[in-house]
């Protein structure tokens, strides 16, 4: 029997990731323009949509999560943010768009295949995929193991945590699988040898 747990949000407020992650972001959906349709796949508690919608764009998203999308629709009601997930027909029931933006989500799903799939459903052709993950190398590994915080990195106690580990080259290879070409990839947080996170750009073939 599958149990699934909750990715539990108590507050709107953006986390701790927003400050490295956004920064890069707003600077390819700048690339990109305003009059792009945007769709957040992940929006947890909606402060990343919300954020995004008071610079000027428009952004539909969902979650699984039912306090992350509570508190989105309490806290940013011009946004469209819904119960959803990569079970769902995303595109059936919202349509295509230029964008989606999918932070900080794909070490969580337990089929990265179905997930990518969505993703391109989700997009007009040629439509861009931004996707975060937090870095993997084996300098950083390497680095983790020898300061004694592998334990801590790749903790096995966090409910709901993370259970996939992506370095640039499974991520692009996961995506070119489904239909993608790599065309963008920027470490951020940190130096880039020791990065936090990756963010990585996909266009739909």
């Amino acid at each position: 029997m599958a149990v699934t747990i909750e990715y539990e949000y108590n507050l709107p407020d953006v986390d701790h990731a927003h400050g490295y992650l956004m920064p890069t972001v707003e600077r390819v959906l700048g690339q990109i323009g305003r009059e792009a349709a945007i769709f957040e796949l992940g929006c947890g508690n909606g402060a990343n949509a919300g954020y995004l919608s008071s610079k000027g764009y428009t952004v539909i998203g969902v979650d699984p999560s039912t306090s992350g999308i509570a508190i989105a629709k309490e806290n940013f009601p011009n946004c469209q943010l819904e119960l959803g997930s990569t079970e769902d027909d995303l595109a059936e029931r919202f349509g295509q768009f230029d964008v989606v933006l999918s932070l900080e989500v794909v070490e969580h799903v337990y089929s990265p295949k179905q997930y990518a799939e969505v993703v391109r459903d989700l997009l007009k052709p040629s439509g861009i995929a931004i996707i975060s993950t937090p870095y993997h190398s084996y300098l950083k590994n390497l680095a983790l193991a020898l300061s004694g915080r592998m334990d801590g990195h790749f903790t096995a106690l966090w409910e709901g945590g993370h259970i996939k580990f992506w370095s640039p080259k499974t991520l692009s290879s996961l995506f070119e699988d489904a239909g993608f070409e790599s065309i963008g990839l920027y470490r951020v947080g940190r130096v880039p040898a020791l990065a936090k996170s990756m963010i990585m750009i996909f266009q739909r073939r």
